[in-house]
Parts: C-alpha cells; sequence; structure tokens
C-alpha cells in the first residue's frame, strides 16, 4: 500500500473516534427537543446542577449564547488588510466558549486535569464552577441568568466594575439570554425527562 493511501486510512480512523457530535441539535429554540436529541446533554446539566447548583435552564441559555450547542466552536480569525489571517479574535474554544486562561483556572482547581472543552460534561461542569465564583465574588444568584452571563463574559472583575455600562449591545446580549433562559425554564417543564 502507498503512504499517502495508509495515511488516508489513519486519518479516517481518527476522525471516526471523536468524542461524539460537534454539530448543533435540530432545533434550538426548544428544550425538550434539544434534551430529546442529546440526552448526553441532560445527563450533563443536571451533573452540573447537582454539584453546583446552576439551574439547566441557564446553562442551556448560556451554551445556546456562547456556541449554539457546537462542540467545537471557535472565535472568529482576525484579519489584516481584510485577507492575512492573523489568529483568532481569542481563546474561547468549544460549548462554553471558555479562554485559554478561565480554563486553566478551572483545571487547577477542580482537579479535572483531563476535561476538555468540547465535552458537554466538561463544559457545563466549567460553567457551574463559573457561575459560582460570580455568586460568591458579585452575589449574583445562580438562577439569574442575565447577570450570569454579563458576569460569564466580562470576566468577574469587569463585572464588578460594570464595564458591561459602556457595551450597549452586551446588555441587550445578557437580556436575550434571560429571555431564552426563561423560555427554556418553561419548556422543560412541560418535558417528560423522566424517561431520559
Amino acid at each position: 500500500m502507498s503512504r499517502t493511501f495508509c495515511a488516508l486510512i489513519i486519518a479516517v480512523l481518527l476522525a471516526s473516534c471523536s468524542g461524539g457530535p460537534t454539530s448543533a441539535p435540530r432545533d434550538l429554540d426548544n428544550a425538550c427537543a434539544i434534551l430529546k436529541e442529546r440526552p448526553e446533554y441532560y445527563r450533563a446539566f443536571r451533573a452540573a446542577e447537582r454539584r453546583w447548583g446552576v439551574p439547566v435552564h441557564v446553562q442551556m441559555a448560556t451554551i445556546h449564547q456562547e456556541s449554539k450547542f457546537i462542540a467545537d466552536a471557535r472565535t472568529p480569525f482576525r484579519y489584516v488588510i481584510g485577507v492575512i489571517p492573523m489568529g483568532r479574535q481569542s481563546s474561547a474554544f468549544g460549548y462554553s466558549q471558555a479562554l485559554d486562561a478561565t480554563w486553566d483556572e478551572y483545571l487547577a482547581e477542580s482537579g479535572g486535569f483531563r476535561a476538555k472543552r468540547d465535552r458537554i460534561n466538561d463544559a457545563s461542569d466549567f460553567m457551574g464552577w463559573y457561575m459560582n465564583k460570580s455568586r460568591e465574588k458579585n452575589g449574583i444568584a445562580l438562577h439569574d441568568a442575565e447577570n450570569q452571563y454579563l458576569a460569564y463574559h466580562e470576566g468577574n472583575t469587569g463585572y464588578a466594575r460594570q464595564s458591561y455600562n459602556s457595551k450597549p449591545w452586551l446588555v441587550a446580549v445578557a437580556r436575550k439570554v434571560r429571555a431564552r433562559s426563561d423560555m427554556y425554564q418553561q419548556q422543560i417543564a412541560g418535558c417528560r425527562l423522566s424517561r431520559w
């Protein structure tokens, strides 16, 4: 066999060993449909809720805003002169769009050195950990999706300085996160989740 053919076979085998779907669920406006299509999401969200106290609907609304439930989501590239790529806008990656430095802090504190940002269990646990930090540092209730999102986006220091007040677009996004969280909460209340 040629080296090219062997390399192609190895590439196909490695691709088939990925950790699950990286694409988004089909209906992002229906929490029940998301959780039925991806029951592993519900298990991950419930585990994070039990460990950290962050409600499932708050986690889901934040992940929707950050990555639209795409496991390997990344920020767009920056370009010089409109054509020369100069790296990504930030190191944010995965479901939770955690930055490298924040993820490293989470790994050090949680002891989860094998955790990965593109695995829903790890991303939801990270989110619970971070939102608890926001509660401890800034007194933000765990069910307050709007303010949790502002602290998630701006960092807890930025939130304390109210840096979001100079970003009307971000305040509008945080309100959308709250509205989606409320919508997901109502939908989940009507789901038959016990079978999952």
